[in-house]
């Protein structure tokens, strides 16, 4: 009866290995982002943090929309059209690209972008939601990528457009 007992149970544990590989080889589910920000959102307000001024990023009389997947971001910002006003957009910016969401650490990795020297780039930010704002700061290495003189602390505050 022992041996019987000892053929059983070597049984069983000869399926363990099987269903460690079966686990191993499953395709595992992606994470769910962390925070929802899918969506649209609206710029309400880009600033530069230097020493101990802040500089408004965001020029009077345009706007701006930042369109954010699963996967992909597009920002989009032009002047505001006036009545009357049959010209093209003076002021126009654009670019896209893939991000990453883990926990409150966003990654934008721009792969377009209307100022071409931005391409190719990654922007590393943090968020945090509150209600329909979505707040996004962190450090633009301008200098670093040879964009701009200095690499500056930058938040911009956005409000969740409705369908």
């Amino acid at each position: 009866m022992l041996h019987n007992k000892i053929n059983y149970m070597n049984g069983k544990w000869k399926l363990w290995p099987i269903l460690g590989l079966l686990a191993c080889t499953a395709n595992p589910r992606p994470a769910p982002a962390s925070l929802p920000i899918e969506g649209t959102w609206q710029l309400l307000s880009s600033a530069y943090i230097k020493k101990d001024t802040t500089i408004r990023n965001d020029a009077p009389g345009t706007r701006m929309i930042k369109i954010l997947n699963g996967s992909h971001f597009a920002f989009l910002l032009h002047e505001v059209r006036t009545p009357g006003d049959t010209l093209a957009p003076r002021t126009f910016s654009a670019g896209g690209g893939s991000y990453t969401l883990v926990n409150d650490h966003y990654t934008e990795h721009l792969e377009y972008c209307s100022a071409r020297d931005y391409e190719g780039k990654d922007f590393e930010f943090t968020v945090a939601l509150h209600g329909d704002t979505l707040i996004q700061s962190g450090v633009e290495k301008l200098k670093e990528y040879g964009i701009g003189e200095e690499d500056l602390p930058l938040v911009e505050k956005y409000l969740r457009v409705n369908p």
